[in-house]
């Protein structure tokens, strides 16, 4: 498998979104379509919808994390939920914020706010560190389970 942190860098820095970055570097594992993942993270980038809500970077980690260790049953959602936490508390540790509002240091759903992201540069200055981070921390939590 491909190192997956890489990729999803790479994805972003080709114009995906972030969750459809951080997603897709995770489906080749399950056999899920690329282009179905990309489909499925596709409104989720800049905090949802460009809301600046939970970071799209986060929201892609979490289905990686849905797709290798979620369940189908009613029963194995406290596992899921319990993993998730996880990524959850390490990603804040890291970033201090899960929202892309406060990790950007600007509301992107504004259009003064996205004219500021834009001018500062935090697409290409931020957000891949962002992707990467988020990604590692789903592979780390793979390989520790492996």
């Amino acid at each position: 498998m491909p190192d997956p942190v890489e990729t999803a860098r790479k994805r972003f820095t080709e114009g995906l979104n972030c969750s459809q970055a951080v997603f897709a570097a995770f489906t080749s594992r399950h056999d899920l379509p690329e282009e179905t993942a990309l489909k499925i993270g596709s409104p989720f980038g800049g905090g949802i919808v460009r809301q600046g809500q939970t970071c799209g970077a986060v929201t892609g980690a979490l289905m990686a994390l849905g797709l290798e260790f979620g369940s189908s049953t009613p029963e194995g959602k406290v596992e899921t939920y319990r993993i998730s936490q996880v990524l959850l508390d390490r990603f804040r540790e890291r970033h201090g914020s899960l929202l892309c509002k406060e990790l950007l240091d600007c509301d992107i759903s504004t259009p003064e706010g996205s004219t500021r992201a834009q001018e500062q540069g935090v697409f290409q200055n931020i957000c891949p560190a962002l992707v990467a981070s988020a990604a590692e921390l789903v592979n780390e939590m793979i390989q520790s389970r492996e």
